[in-house]
């Protein structure tokens, strides 16, 4: 049977004190993120498996998930979190809130590990491989929520049916009597945008092949959604009708403010469908026909995962995908 790697050895591989190797394994200490990193990937490749009786808590021993997003009190936040935390308490745990830091200093994984959480639900983050590599050492699964790219390490992921969002909105426009359309898309360019988009293109070339499309970018706010839009709303003809899809809602309300500046009227001249559904949508004016995405329930299915591998059970290895729902208020 192979000797057990040692403390010391790691610590003498890393090159740091066996003092600071322990803090770097255990979460605990004020270290340099790129000295606990390097410990790290030395237990890693080393083997080291470090005694539980060491300190810390075992994973799923203090019955937390946690939640960790970018930006917390906003609209998406909000539902994300209203989500999360009623799977959580349904399950008998309670819910963390982690703010995750776009600094080189910020070891969210490390307080995770400290906790001994039962799993983390990372939301429109893109983890970083030592990230994952702090959880994955600890033992703690981890599910993305709506993942910003395609690749997602083989992590299991919930999100919705972008595709098919898009292409419900595209007929819905033509169907509407839009006679030239335009897409506003999102930049940086996610995959939920980049699926949105591809599913509205396909669509309106089965239903309007000949149709006029113009797509602009913002940097998924309404300010720049604003910008983007006036020169094509400034080009409207009399008698024609521009559709517009945003792929999201807040875009969808810069549409509304290029519309106002230009003197076109909302839906008279410009038809107008956003993606989201969030709780401004609807206070429009007028108001905003969307793509519904359940955030909630995405939010909530994410948890209800990590809670029942908690249990026993195998994370699903394909995307668990909840459906859109096409929203028709005023705005079309």
């Amino acid at each position: 049977m192979p000797s057990r790697v040692s403390l010391a050895a790691v610590a003498a591989a890393a090159g740091v004190s066996v003092a600071t190797a322990s803090r770097a394994l255990s979460g605990r200490g004020d270290l340099a993120p790129a000295t606990r990193r390097r410990v790290l990937a030395t237990a890693r490749a080393l083997g080291y498996a470090r005694d539980p009786a060491a300190g810390g808590r075992p994973p799923g021993s203090a019955r937390l998930v946690d939640l960790v997003l970018g930006w917390f009190h906003n609209a998406y936040s909000d539902e994300v979190t209203a989500g999360a935390r009623s799977a959580a308490a349904a399950a008998g745990y309670d819910l963390v809130l982690t703010e995750e830091r776009d600094t080189p200093d910020d070891d969210w994984p490390m307080r995770i590990r400290r906790r001994g959480s039962a799993g983390v639900v990372l939301g429109l983050i893109s983890p970083t491989a030592s990230q994952l590599a702090a959880l994955n050492d600890a033992e703690i699964p981890v599910v993305l929520m709506d993942p910003q790219a395609e690749t997602s390490r083989g992590l299991t992921s919930v999100r919705t049916t972008d595709r098919e969002g898009g292409a419900a909105a595209a007929m819905h426009l033509a169907e509407r009597g839009a006679t030239r359309f335009a897409v506003v898309l999102g930049s940086p360019p996610y995959r939920y945008g980049r699926a949105r988009n591809t599913g509205f293109r396909e669509a309106l070339r089965l239903v309007r092949p000949d149709a006029d499309l113009v797509a602009v970018q913002a940097d998924w706010g309404a300010a720049g959604a604003r910008e983007a839009a006036l020169p094509v709303l400034r080009g409207l003809k009399p008698g024609e009708r521009l559709g517009v899809f945003a792929c999201s809602d807040e875009m969808a309300a810069g549409v509304y403010a290029a519309a106002a500046a230009t003197g076109r009227r909302i839906p008279d001249d410009v038809l107008v469908v956003g993606f989201d559904d969030l709780r401004g949508a609807r206070w429009l004016t007028p108001p905003l026909t969307t793509v519904r995405q359940p955030i909630r329930e995405m939010a909530g299915a994410a948890v209800t995962a990590l809670t029942e591998a908690a249990a026993g059970a195998d994370l699903p290895p394909a995307p668990i995908a909840l459906p859109t729902q096409l929203i028709v208020r005023g705005s079309t």
